[in-house]
């Protein structure tokens, strides 16, 4: 049998994961069966699970790798930027349609929310971690708790999320964030 490469691998699991994400959002935990996930991904059953055990372990991964992406996105330009360039991806529709199943699943599957729960810390703290680093350099207010401004990116992501699993489009919403970010500054940012 051939030896396949670590970046052969990777490619696999990427393909893996974004045929995957696809068929979660369009048909749902539920209705993304088996024999779905195979025409989705275009590979089969064995390919697919030899990677990830089953479809719970299949979801549960693809939804990690939201957060992980969304965590560096946040880590980096922050969590008003990581919305930015969430609304201009041309994968927002399965990212989107994969939230709202993420929360569907939350809302029904103990486990697995015990699970998300982990990644979400992870995202939180690395919010706080940016806003503290942001205060530090004079760019934010100082007279709001890291805390509440935490809290108030968190509201304005989920309602982001809200209006886009509505498909209330993105209109208007850059400028709604620009206004959040302005608010946040410090005065002369």
């Amino acid at each position: 049998m051939p030896k396949v490469s670590d970046t052969d691998l990777a490619e696999r699991k990427v393909e893996i994961l974004s045929g995957a994400r696809h068929c979660f959002a369009t048909y749902g935990y539920d209705g993304a069966t088996v024999a779905r996930l195979e025409e989705t991904i275009g590979k089969s059953r064995g390919a697919i699970f030899h990677h990830y055990g089953n479809k719970d372990q299949l979801f549960l991964e693809v939804a990690h790798e939201d957060m992980r992406k969304m965590a560096e996105l946040a880590a980096d330009e922050g969590l008003i930027g990581a919305i930015r360039t969430l609304v201009k991806s041309n994968d927002l529709t399965d990212w989107w349609g994969m939230r709202v199943e993420i929360t569907r699943r939350v809302n029904i599957d103990p486990c697995f929310a015990a699970k998300w729960e982990l990644d979400q810390l992870a995202l939180r703290e690395t919010v706080r971690t940016r806003l503290r680093e942001q205060r530090a350099s004079g760019r934010i207010r100082k007279d709001v708790e890291i805390e509440t401004i935490a809290q108030t990116l968190e509201l304005v992501l989920e309602g982001v999320l809200g209006r886009l699993a509505q498909r209330q489009g993105t209109e208007g919403l850059s400028d709604a964030l620009d206004f959040v970010e302005s608010a946040l500054r410090s005065p002369g940012h």
